[in-house]
């Protein structure tokens, strides 16, 4: 009796857990290695995602400096606008004696 139980664990072992064991071991290690490549993908799509985000951003910067005034050139537009209305305004008093001048 207590040679037939150890032939039958040894046989219950090596015929039926043993393969099981190394079917439990290869989908666990194949669902790992399924893991890490959707890991990789997702890394080389963020990466990717993030280069044309920045060369987008730097377009835009580039657009902005190319298309937009500078403050220089903006303080020398004002200066030139306050000149000429400076001198429309002298025009206007001078104007504007002549006719008090007139109807007195």
């Amino acid at each position: 009796m207590n040679g037939n139980w150890t032939i039958d664990v040894v046989w219950w072992i090596g015929v039926v857990e043993l393969p099981v064991l190394a079917g439990l071991f290869w989908l666990i290690w194949r669902a790992r290695q399924d893991a890490l490549d959707g890991v990789e993908d997702n890394r080389r799509h963020m990466e990717h995602g993030l280069t044309q985000a920045r060369e987008a951003l730097s377009a835009y910067k580039l657009e902005v400096a190319k298309s937009y005034a500078s403050i220089a050139l903006l303080k020398e537009v004002e200066a030139r606008l306050t000149r000429h209305l400076l001198r429309i305004e002298q025009k206007l008093d001078v104007v504007g004696g002549l006719r008090h001048d007139i109807d007195d």
